[in-house]
């Protein structure tokens, strides 16, 4: 049953009552119910990793690695929690102000309101939910409709870590619901991962609260002359394809350039008709099927309008029950959705250029900005693209899905704005105070 407007009303009668307590948790306790939560975490891999599978049809071997991961992310939170420091500053900077200093200090803001969705379902929330109990807040997570048992399991964890229990609420609601929580002046802060649409509109209605976004892409990676091919075509294909490319950091336009084109090309489509897809069960299994029925038939009709375009179906390109074939398509305008939209699907395009210039021309024709990739032994070449490339990291030699759970991760233009990562997360929950001496 969802959650009402009276349950979401009490959800932040309950936690702004269990702030004052949460506030007060030392460095150690907070370490100690994180580190608690991250064992538990470890000792039901397996039980996480099945229902994850079950809710989300991400294959089995992903979903151990995310559980894997969100153990690893409250572990860094708990060690976070333990180095929140501040800083001491001269303020004896003119001579009125003879003997006076300052001390800064990191203080909590509040609640905290998650909202999370389905691919991830996890992990993500572990990324806002770990570092906001460093920090001395409290929360309310608003689960994906699509998994929301991953969320109350992992809130029953939560509840046995020795965190206040009036210091969060796991609320499963409908959108409407979760508007008025972000409209909620007792909130003060929105942590939001999901599409860009509803990521910005919820921002226009958050008023003075605090909000970071984090809204998806349709991420460039560029497979330069002097690359290793082999390594470029093995880690590109599971960037495409893994968890059917419903990863909001996946690889989706590929930039090759000319003088490899024809064997990057031919070794690529003979990766993707390779991989194994079918029943995520399966451990051998890379790519499963789509969320939906709904997301199925939007993948095939931007692959058939991009036909239209003049695109060529390189592999794939058909759909088996709610699986989508790992679909490689190549002379494809950059008015096609597959190609300015957020496929968030098991599609590639391919592209060729003849210098650094154009591939990085390439990866920014694009309203996202969140990771981008680039395959270069050429220190010119790999740092031009750093300079150059408008997106929040650029990965060499692997692809733009790669992440490691304490780096900032976040993007620019439409893919948000704040960042990710324990460590920066617990800068966009806190605020600074100073205390002035002398």
């Amino acid at each position: 049953m969802l959650a009402t407007d009276s349950d979401a009303r009490g959800a932040v009668d309950k936690t702004l009552a269990g702030f004052q307590k949460s506030k007060l948790l030392s460095s150690h306790e907070r370490w100690q119910i994180l580190s608690t939560i991250s064992a538990r975490i470890k000792d039901e891999k397996e039980a996480f990793a099945r229902l994850i599978t079950a809710e989300v049809g991400k294959p089995i071997q992903w979903s151990r690695i995310e559980v894997d991961r969100a153990a690893l992310t409250f572990q860094l939170a708990a060690e976070e929690a333990r180095r929140i420091g501040g800083e001491a500053i001269p303020l004896d900077l003119n001579v009125n102000t003879k003997g006076r200093f300052g001390i800064v200090r990191r203080f909590p803001l509040g609640i905290i309101l998650c909202i999370t969705p389905f691919n991830y379902p996890l992990n993500l929330a572990a990324h806002k939910i770990a570092p906001a109990m460093a920090a001395g807040n409290t929360f309310i997570l608003k689960p994906p409709p699509q998994a929301p048992l991953t969320s109350l399991k992992l809130g029953e964890v939560i509840a046995a870590s020795g965190f206040p229990p009036d210091a969060f609420s796991i609320l499963p609601c409908s959108n409407a619901v979760a508007e008025k929580l972000v409209m909620d002046e007792r909130i003060k802060m929105l942590s939001f991962t999901g599409s860009n649409t509803v990521g910005w509109q919820l921002k226009s209605k958050a008023g003075k609260k605090k909000v970071v976004l984090e809204l998806g892409g349709n991420a460039g990676v560029i497979v330069d002359k002097s690359a290793n091919r082999e390594d470029a075509v093995k880690k590109n294909a599971l960037g495409s394809f893994l968890y059917a490319g419903q990863v909001c950091i996946k690889v989706q336009r590929i930039y090759v350039h000319d003088s490899i084109y024809p064997t990057y090309r031919e070794k690529f489509v003979q990766a993707a008709k390779s991989l194994k897809a079918g029943d995520p069960s399966d451990p051998e299994v890379h790519v499963g099927p789509l969320i939906d029925d709904v997301a199925v038939e939007r993948v095939g009709q931007w692959v058939s309008e991009a036909q239209k375009l003049g695109a060529t179906v390189l592999a794939g390109g058909k759909r088996e029950g709610n699986v989508y074939l790992p679909t490689v398509l190549e002379n494809v305008p950059n008015t096609a959705n597959v190609f300015c939209k957020e496929v968030f699907g098991p599609v590639v395009t391919l592209h060729k250029f003849s210098s650094i210039e154009e591939a990085v021309t390439g990866v920014n024709d694009s309203i996202f900005g969140l990771q981008a990739g680039i395959f270069s032994n050429d220190y010119d070449h790999i740092l031009y693209a750093y300079n150059n490339i408008n997106a929040g990291a650029v990965i060499v030699n692997d692809n733009p899905t790669f992440r490691v759970d304490n780096m900032p991760y976040g993007g620019i233009k439409d893919s948000g704005f704040g960042r990710e990562g324990v460590k920066y997360s617990i800068e966009e929950m806190t605020e600074p105070k100073l205390l002035v001496l002398g």
